[in-house]
């Protein structure tokens, strides 16, 4: 069962994304919040998988709660996977909260489809959502210049900077495995050593060093 949480300060709205929500056999709604303050406690306190946040929010905003609740990750707290809900296409808002770490981000008018496999792609770590679309904020928002290339990507070898820059265009893996002859397995393995080596959480992180080291 993936455990759901709702951080968003419309109370219709939530109330609409619990009923989806709890509708799936695999998925439950264990805890919402109207702030992200109330968010943070609540997030703390039922420990879900997944946390949709929104990011304009009274009291502490969804960036602010996605800060606080990665920071916890970095002292050992198992942190959840955080999905960013925004009524805005290409949010420079949702650009900052991929680069500290959020999982993703969906629009609020998305498909019911399209977000309970949004869940599901974010709880299992295997794939970006959206993508393209994350590749497009970056390219709006990003600083001009590329930052210098980590040695870290130095320690890759040349099947994995293969994979590595395929990965950043958003192909799944099936499509890398297609392209390189190699089977699906082969390739998520090929995927975990990249996110280890370059010290990443998921492929959204690898889309976002991508594009920031100009390696796309």
């Amino acid at each position: 069962m993936i455990r759901v949480a709702l951080v968003d300060d419309q109370a219709l709205f939530r109330a609409g994304i619990r009923m989806l929500v709890d509708s799936q056999p695999d998925l439950e709604v264990v805890g919402e919040a109207s702030d992200g303050r109330e968010g943070v406690e609540m997030v703390r306190a039922s420990a879900p998988d997944v946390v949709l946040m929104d990011i304009r929010m009274p009291v502490m905003d969804g960036l602010a709660a996605t800060a606080e609740l990665l920071a916890d990750a970095r002292e050992g707290v198992p942190a959840p996977r955080i999905v960013m809900l925004t009524t805005f296409d290409l949010d420079e808002a949702a650009a900052r909260a991929i680069r500290q770490g959020a999982s993703g981000f969906l629009l609020k008018d998305a498909d019911p489809e399209f977000l309970l496999a949004a869940i599901r792609t974010v709880h299992s770590g295997s794939a970006v959502i959206a993508a393209s679309a994350t590749r497009e904020l970056f390219e709006r928002f990003a600083d001009a210049a590329p930052r210098p290339v980590p040695p870290a990507y130095g320690e890759l070898t040349d099947r994995e900077r293969e994979i590595f820059a395929l990965a950043a265009r958003g192909l799944s893996n099936a499509e890398i495995a297609g392209r390189e002859f190699l089977s699906e397995a082969t390739v998520k393995t090929h995927i975990s050593r990249i996110l280890t080596k370059l010290g990443l959480r998921d492929r959204v992180q690898l889309v976002v060093f991508a594009f920031e080291h100009d390696l796309a």
